[in-house]
């Protein structure tokens, strides 16, 4: 990356990183990809139930293979039947840490997130002891706003593809309701493989250090 370019990311995730510990949330910064994995390793400790969700960013930091050390008792969905997957959904909520991304981050330290089952929201709302959002900076946005076209532009249309959901924005690259005016948040099409079905806002939070931000210096997920 040019290193001129690289201040002024770095510049934006110092801004985002303080709005999240005002926040009451923790701010962990990875110059790349291959400095994730000891800061995870960092914040979880011998014998801790881990699990996460289907995130593609956790996946390009190789973040399973240290879960799968005895070390840990990790639920892992892969290879796993649908009744098991939905097991671990449950699982999720009595678990010591859960594993995530965002589908975006605002510049003043709000997390916000849209689901289709809605495990992964609920999980980091509610449940897992120590919740870790693992992000690139490209998450990064102004504010909900800019949030909400984000995922109804960058997000959903990938993640559909990689689903397979049959859905508007998978076949056209973007959601429906971009072109309605009025818009509202959660517009969207109809169709029953739709994936933003439930929207998590995650402002100042109560329990201090619960959910730790991890933001890559690096262009990760979707």
């Amino acid at each position: 990356m040019d290193n001129n370019k690289k201040i002024v990311i770095e510049k934006r995730i110092k801004k985002t990183g303080e709005n999240l510990v005002k926040n009451n949330m923790e701010f962990y910064y990875a110059e790349t990809k291959n400095d994730v994995r000891d800061i995870v390793k960092s914040l979880i400790k011998k014998g801790d139930v881990i699990t996460n969700s289907g995130t593609m960013t956790m996946a390009e930091c190789g973040i399973a293979d240290l879960l799968r050390s005895p070390d840990y008792t990790y639920l892992d969905r892969t290879g796993k039947s649908r009744e098991e997957v939905e097991e671990i959904y449950i699982k999720a909520f009595s678990a010591d840490v859960y594993i995530s991304s965002s589908n975006a981050i605002t510049e003043d330290g709000v997390l916000y997130n849209v689901d289709g089952n809605s495990n992964r929201i609920s999980a980091i709302a509610y449940g897992p002891k120590s919740v870790i959002i693992i992000a690139g900076y490209n998450k990064i946005v102004r504010d909900l706003n800019e949030a909400e076209v984000r995922v109804k532009r960058e997000a959903a249309p990938p993640n559909c593809v990689r689903l397979d959901c049959n859905t508007y924005c998978k076949e056209t690259g973007e959601c429906v309701s971009l072109s309605k005016s009025g818009r509202q948040m959660t517009d969207g099409c109809s169709g029953s493989d739709r994936i933003c079905c439930n929207y998590l806002i995650s402002a100042q939070q109560r329990h201090k250090g619960r959910i730790k931000v991890i933001i890559v210096g690096e262009e990760l997920g979707y």
